[in-house]
């Protein structure tokens, strides 16, 4: 493999120990939530699936925090970046070529009841960077080897309308050198630079975005309240198909928000240490 094609998968947002409060706090931001799964491994996570991607609220349940202790050393709050492949052996090996290669692939399943009452295992294959290459938080490779296990119809309808993950803001006191890893990944032409100073990196639907910290205050009205100037994972844009179901969500749910240039924004205060910010 001499090269990889950016698509994101799906994020992850680490919630710990606080599965529960995780789960009621997006539930009231509109989104409809899978039941709680388990992985073979031994964390535990909710899903809002969407067209193309999909958001993993992941954390543990009692007397399992002892399991995949690494997951949980990462800050509170948006802590993966996923992409998709269809070979996880291939990306391996390419991550190997570009000295970026983690552990090798693993393969795990969460137990899942699908819409119809029929019982089914989602299964996976994933593959790593190396940890140091991405700051607070992991970035790696997900090969879905029963997509029609997560990606059901009957999952992807939303009250706030949401239809997918448009945007995954990195904010960094040095925007440029958090991008750095990824322009190494899928080749340094894919990542641009903004007019507003900004570098993106287009993947499918979902558009990575690096921004300097103070831009990130500007334009999301805050930071995480532990960010120390190290890239963080800051921010989720959405995509949905209509603003006024986000607005009625968010007011139902009782979530402070501020509605500026056609966007309705949710601060990280209000967002479990992340931004998020629905579009139409």
């Amino acid at each position: 493999m001499t090269s990889l094609k950016p698509l994101v998968d799906h994020v992850v947002i680490n919630v710990a120990d606080q599965l529960d409060e995780a789960s009621a706090l997006f539930r009231r931001l509109g989104f409809q939530l899978s039941a709680r799964g388990h992985h073979s491994l031994g964390s535990s996570n909710y899903l809002a699936i969407f067209g193309e991607n999909y958001l993993e609220l992941l954390g543990y349940e009692p007397e399992r925090g002892n399991q995949r202790e690494d997951l949980w050393q990462s800050p509170r709050g948006l802590s993966g970046l996923v992409w998709k492949t269809e070979d996880a052996d291939a990306v391996y090996q390419h991550l190997q070529q570009q000295q970026l290669a983690g552990d090798p692939p693993a393969a795990f399943f969460r137990p899942v009841t699908l819409p119809d009452g029929s019982e089914q295992q989602a299964r996976f294959r994933t593959t790593r960077l190396r940890s140091d290459a991405v700051a607070n938080g992991r970035s790696f490779f997900c090969q879905h080897l029963t997509p029609h296990a997560v990606w059901q119809p009957a999952w992807q309808q939303h009250p706030n309308a949401v239809t997918n993950i448009s945007g995954f803001i990195i904010a960094a006191d040095n925007p440029a050198a958090a991008a750095e890893v990824y322009a190494q990944l899928f080749t340094a032409g894919r990542v641009t630079t903004l007019n507003d100073g900004s570098l993106e990196l287009p993947a499918g639907v979902t558009g990575v975005r690096f921004i300097h910290s103070e831009q990130a205050r500007e334009q999301l009205g805050s930071l995480p309240d532990d960010y120390n100037g190290s890239p963080r994972m800051a921010a989720l844009e959405f995509t949905s198909t209509s603003l006024d179901q986000v607005r009625q969500s968010l007011l139902a749910g009782n979530i402070r928000f501020t509605e500026r240039n056609n966007t309705i924004q949710v601060s990280a205060e209000d967002g479990f240490n992340l931004a998020l910010i629905f579009t139409a």
